[in-house]
């Protein structure tokens, strides 16, 4: 399924999917030298043909509504991410993140497929040409809610 020619859409969470966080009790990093790839994060990435697919990440941030880290600060470490996953720049990588607290009901917080048909939409990706790649229910119950294919970060990365 990871390597399936039909995907063209390939939608990463980044927390204990792409990267884990340095810093014990922090749920994700708050700012550079916080965080590292996770195994095989970058020979996997770094080998794909970005050149002729779109990459998207797609992540629950509510430590931004928590006033830990700003938006700006928390799209600028998700760059860093992508740079450092696969290798070099993707300027044309989309970033979605949810900011919004736990308790405050918005359409965009995985569960919810609000992040994820928005990647779609701004590549202009069907349904049946996506993958999203994640590590928690809320990732697998966003891709169906999407009508996406759905891959364990553990099963695509080969931990």
């Amino acid at each position: 399924m990871t390597d399936d020619p039909s995907i063209r859409l390939y939608i990463f969470d980044a927390d204990d999917t792409l990267r884990r966080t340095l810093v014990p009790g922090k749920p994700c990093p708050h700012r550079p030298g916080e965080w590292e790839l996770l195994p095989g994060v970058r020979e996997r990435l770094s080998a794909m043909p970005w050149h002729t697919l779109h990459l998207g990440i797609a992540s629950n941030q509510d430590q931004v509504a928590y006033g830990h880290m700003t938006a700006e600060m928390c799209r600028s470490l998700f760059v860093d991410l992508i740079r450092e996953a696969v290798g070099r720049d993707v300027p044309e990588a989309c970033i979605r993140f949810c900011p919004h607290a736990l308790e405050v009901d918005c359409g965009c917080r995985k569960p919810a497929p609000g992040m994820l048909m928005d990647i779609m939409g701004h590549f202009e990706a069907g349904a049946d040409e996506t993958l999203f790649v994640g590590n928690a229910p809320s990732d697998k119950e966003a891709a169906r809610a999407a009508g996406v294919r759905f891959a364990w970060a553990w099963d695509f990365f080969g931990w």
